[in-house]
């Protein structure tokens, strides 16, 4: 088994907030694909990121986790690409780590 992690952005890169309608399709999307699905909304995250010369970043975010048996990592790379279009962001992180259920 396998927990994969979505950290969506709040905001786009230009500072807009992105409409719910997005976050909806995308839980809609994997719950129907892997069969359920858990979003940490209630507060957003804080996520901090320095490039080298820039000035350090911050974003709010929203985490959705979905379990997997296989992790396909070929679907996730393109569910990713599709996801930075869809919530207009340069890069847009998808975790997995493996879990042991007890």
């Amino acid at each position: 088994m396998h927990l994969v992690q979505l950290l969506l952005p709040l905001y786009d890169n230009d500072g807009f907030a992105l409409p719910q309608d997005s976050f909806q399709a995308v839980s809609q999307e994997l719950t129907r694909r892997f069969g359920g699905l858990t979003a940490y909304t209630r507060a957003p995250a804080e996520g901090w990121w320095k490039q080298e010369g820039d000035p350090t970043s911050r974003d709010e975010i929203v985490i959705l986790e979905v379990m997997v048996r296989e992790l396909d990592e070929a679907w996730w790379h393109n569910y990713r690409r599709d996801s930075e279009h869809r919530f207009r962001q340069e890069s847009i992180v998808i975790r997995a780590q493996p879990v042991q259920l007890l």
